[in-house]
């Protein structure tokens, strides 16, 4: 016997009721193929929060993505405050 299944587990929970599984690893959607690693990985950590909370697939997707690029859009802008000071 391999293992066993947990099936109290959200993951399991969610993939049972048709959900999707989050991503980890590397593993990440291919739509953020062509993205620097750093939005890339911010998108995906963003994109799983929303999977969790139950939001469908494609909007956590997007909505990942384009809350990481305006998270470092801020991060930048910030520095550049930080170094004119």
């Amino acid at each position: 016997m391999i293992g066993t299944i947990n099936y109290l587990d959200p993951q399991i929970v969610l993939l049972k009721k048709g959900g999707t599984m989050p991503w980890y690893n590397g593993d990440y959607p291919p739509s953020y193929k062509n993205q620097p690693v750093e939005i890339r990985e911010k998108a995906t950590e963003i994109a799983n929060a929303l999977l969790e909370e139950g939001t469908e697939e494609g909007i956590a997707i997007a909505t990942g993505l384009k809350r990481a690029r305006e998270h470092f859009k801020k991060e930048k802008e910030n520095d550049k405050k930080k170094k004119s000071e």
